[in-house]
Protein backbone atom coordinates (compact mmCIF):
# COMPACT_ATOMS: atom_id res chain seq x y z
CA UNK A 1 0.00 0.00 0.00
CA UNK A 2 3.37 2.53 -0.23
CA UNK A 3 2.29 3.76 -3.78
CA UNK A 4 -1.03 4.63 -2.34
CA UNK A 5 1.08 6.85 0.09
CA UNK A 6 3.05 7.78 -2.36
CA UNK A 7 0.40 8.68 -4.80
CA UNK A 8 -1.39 10.95 -2.26
CA UNK A 9 2.15 13.08 -1.79
CA UNK A 10 2.38 13.42 -5.09
CA UNK A 11 -1.62 14.48 -5.52
CA UNK A 12 -1.09 16.64 -2.56
CA UNK A 13 2.21 18.31 -3.90
CA UNK A 14 0.08 18.54 -7.65
CA UNK A 15 -2.65 20.00 -6.22
CA UNK A 16 -1.01 22.87 -4.22
CA UNK A 17 1.50 23.66 -6.79
CA UNK A 18 -1.95 23.81 -9.19
CA UNK A 19 -4.00 26.00 -6.86
CA UNK A 20 -1.32 28.27 -6.73
CA UNK A 21 -0.99 28.85 -10.73
CA UNK A 22 -4.62 28.89 -10.79
CA UNK A 23 -4.84 31.56 -8.34
CA UNK A 24 -1.87 33.74 -10.05
CA UNK A 25 -2.49 32.75 -14.01
CA UNK A 26 -6.49 32.07 -13.93
CA UNK A 27 -7.70 28.97 -15.34
CA UNK A 28 -10.98 27.22 -13.75
CA UNK A 29 -10.11 24.19 -15.05
CA UNK A 30 -6.38 24.00 -13.65
CA UNK A 31 -8.50 25.49 -10.26
CA UNK A 32 -10.41 22.37 -10.35
CA UNK A 33 -8.20 20.28 -11.31
CA UNK A 34 -6.15 21.50 -8.51
CA UNK A 35 -9.38 21.03 -5.73
CA UNK A 36 -10.24 17.55 -7.04
CA UNK A 37 -6.35 16.35 -6.06
CA UNK A 38 -6.34 18.08 -2.88
CA UNK A 39 -9.38 16.56 -1.81
CA UNK A 40 -8.57 12.99 -2.44
CA UNK A 41 -5.05 13.46 -2.02
CA UNK A 42 -5.95 11.91 2.28
CA UNK A 43 -7.47 9.68 1.10
CA UNK A 44 -4.78 7.67 -0.39
CA UNK A 45 -2.64 8.40 2.28
CA UNK A 46 -5.16 6.66 4.07
CA UNK A 47 -5.37 3.83 2.35
CA UNK A 48 -1.90 3.39 2.14
CA UNK A 49 -1.64 3.92 6.38
CA UNK A 50 -4.62 1.42 6.50
CA UNK A 51 -2.35 -1.82 6.93
CA UNK A 52 -3.11 -5.01 5.38
CA UNK A 53 -4.21 -4.18 2.10
CA UNK A 54 -7.34 -5.35 0.74
CA UNK A 55 -8.22 -6.46 -2.47
CA UNK A 56 -11.72 -4.37 -2.30
CA UNK A 57 -9.86 -1.49 -0.99
CA UNK A 58 -6.87 -1.73 -3.34
CA UNK A 59 -9.75 -1.89 -6.38
CA UNK A 60 -11.47 1.08 -4.56
CA UNK A 61 -8.18 2.80 -4.53
CA UNK A 62 -7.35 1.87 -8.19
CA UNK A 63 -10.66 3.23 -9.47
CA UNK A 64 -10.07 6.32 -7.93
CA UNK A 65 -6.13 6.77 -9.28
CA UNK A 66 -7.93 6.10 -12.73
CA UNK A 67 -10.47 8.35 -12.13
CA UNK A 68 -8.62 11.15 -11.24
CA UNK A 69 -6.05 10.66 -13.63
CA UNK A 70 -8.85 11.09 -16.42
CA UNK A 71 -10.52 13.65 -15.26
CA UNK A 72 -7.55 16.09 -14.26
CA UNK A 73 -5.81 14.95 -17.10
CA UNK A 74 -8.73 16.25 -19.50
CA UNK A 75 -9.02 19.72 -17.61
CA UNK A 76 -5.30 19.88 -17.65
CA UNK A 77 -4.62 18.70 -21.10
CA UNK A 78 -7.53 21.33 -21.87
CA UNK A 79 -5.86 24.51 -20.45
CA UNK A 80 -2.17 23.80 -21.23
CA UNK A 81 -2.59 22.13 -24.59
CA UNK A 82 -5.76 23.16 -25.90
CA UNK A 83 -7.15 19.30 -26.82
CA UNK A 84 -8.91 17.30 -24.79
CA UNK A 85 -7.15 13.95 -23.61
CA UNK A 86 -10.52 11.77 -25.41
CA UNK A 87 -13.87 12.46 -26.37
CA UNK A 88 -15.73 12.02 -22.87
CA UNK A 89 -12.43 11.74 -20.59
CA UNK A 90 -13.66 13.93 -17.84
CA UNK A 91 -17.10 12.50 -17.31
CA UNK A 92 -15.13 8.27 -17.45
CA UNK A 93 -13.13 9.58 -15.07
CA UNK A 94 -16.04 11.34 -12.49
CA UNK A 95 -18.12 8.16 -13.01
CA UNK A 96 -14.75 6.02 -12.13
CA UNK A 97 -13.73 8.33 -8.96
CA UNK A 98 -17.52 7.57 -8.04
CA UNK A 99 -17.22 3.50 -8.24
CA UNK A 100 -13.56 3.66 -6.14
CA UNK A 101 -15.48 5.28 -3.33
CA UNK A 102 -18.57 3.03 -3.30
CA UNK A 103 -16.05 0.39 -3.68
CA UNK A 104 -13.62 1.79 -0.35
CA UNK A 105 -16.80 2.02 1.30
CA UNK A 106 -18.12 -1.83 0.55
CA UNK A 107 -14.35 -2.20 1.89
CA UNK A 108 -15.30 -1.43 5.13
CA UNK A 109 -17.29 -4.66 5.79
CA UNK A 110 -14.42 -7.20 4.07
CA UNK A 111 -12.61 -9.04 6.40
CA UNK A 112 -10.98 -7.81 9.45
CA UNK A 113 -7.08 -8.58 10.29
CA UNK A 114 -7.40 -9.85 14.18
Amino acid sequence: MTIFMFAGGLMGAAGVGLSAYGAHAGGGTVATAAQFLLFHAPLFVALGLAGHPSRTRTAGGGLLGLGLALFCGDLLLRHFAGTRLFPMAAPAGGISMMLGWLVVAVSAFGTRSR
